[in-house]
């Protein structure tokens, strides 16, 4: 099947809501379009490749990388977050070449040492301007990454660019409804065409609720893990008791090994279920992904139950 054959495939199978990539803005320098791949495919490939992508595995968010290769590193987080991103955009029939793309690369402007990490770099460039992760990674993609004669960084789409600048979890100081987004300027040039008020395509929505699912359970299992957390410290959350009491039901009888990944199996899965559910609600009178973008809103979401719980 070639591009041409796949794009109408795309406008056939997925929701009237979703971003095809026939309908992608484009990119930064235009080139010829591959005989097979579509847009957000290519740029799926071209991050994977990236020396900055390749960086993620001495990259950690808790445990530093001597500790033990039990512990998960920014690469095999963002492996995990493509996986959920996918399987989220396959259920809302929305276009999971993008959201794989935006997943494999939002973390890709990270600094080493965590969260810690950004914050001290903060510090120290505050005459500078400060740092931000999420400024960083256009950054890396739109020039640091030095792979082809013609251009300078991937000249990836504006669609996963956008979706790179845009990607915030509850947990970020800069987590609303739709803004305002910190936008990029390169010594003054541009600012990308972005606007700080439009909440991100519904792909890259996806990609924010999956950071969150995945770092939220695997947090869990290398806690328990490395012994500064036990399984008994998770019994007073209410969520966890439920997916307990789900594994109770299928297996009367387990070890604490595979008690803890069945567990963490099913909060996953329970988190993957009530997004779907919330959002096919949310977008159920949406009609294109540029409606999507005006409302203005969040739509692909959790259930206000389950972000309380």
């Amino acid at each position: 099947m070639n591009r041409e054959e796949y794009q109408r495939l795309e406008a056939k199978i997925l929701a009237p809501y979703a971003l095809k990539s026939s309908q992608t803005k484009g990119r930064r320098y235009k080139e010829k379009e591959d005989l097979y791949r579509t847009p957000f495919q290519r740029d799926r490939d071209r991050i994977i490749h990236s020396t900055a992508f390749r960086r993620l595995e001495y990259k950690t968010q808790v445990f530093v990388i001597h500790e033990g290769d039990y512990y998960r590193t920014r690469l095999t987080h963002s492996l995990e977050v493509a996986q959920i991103a996918r399987s989220i955009a396959r259920a809302l029939s929305l276009n999971a070449d993008l959201v794989e793309a935006i997943a494999l690369g939002h973390d890709i402007g990270h600094t080493p040492f965590g969260h810690s990490g950004e914050d001290i770099l903060n510090e120290l460039l505050e005459d500078c301007g400060g740092f931000n992760h999420n400024l960083q990674g256009l950054r890396i993609v739109d020039y640091l990454e030095s792979k082809y004669p013609e251009f300078s960084g991937l000249n990836l789409t504006w669609e996963v660019r956008e979706g790179l600048l845009k990607h915030t979890t509850r947990y970020d100081n800069s987590y609303s409804d739709a803004g305002p987004y910190l936008l990029p300027d390169y010594a003054g040039r541009d600012s990308g065409g972005f606007c700080s008020q439009d909440p991100p395509t519904l792909e890259a929505q996806i990609v924010n609720l999956a950071d969150e699912i995945a770092y939220d359970n695997h947090d869990i299992d290398d806690g328990i893990t490395s012994g500064l957390l036990a399984i008994s410290d998770f019994k007073k959350i209410a969520l966890w008791r439920e997916a307990e009491k789900k594994v109770k039901q299928e297996h009367s009888k387990l070890s604490l090994k595979f008690k803890k990944h069945q567990i963490i199996r099913a909060l996953i899965d329970m988190d993957v279920k009530d997004v779907v559910k919330t959002s096919l609600i949310n977008l159920k009178n949406i009609g294109s992904a540029k409606e999507a973008k005006s409302t203005g809103k969040r739509l692909v979401d959790f259930s206000k139950d389950m972000q309380n719980k």
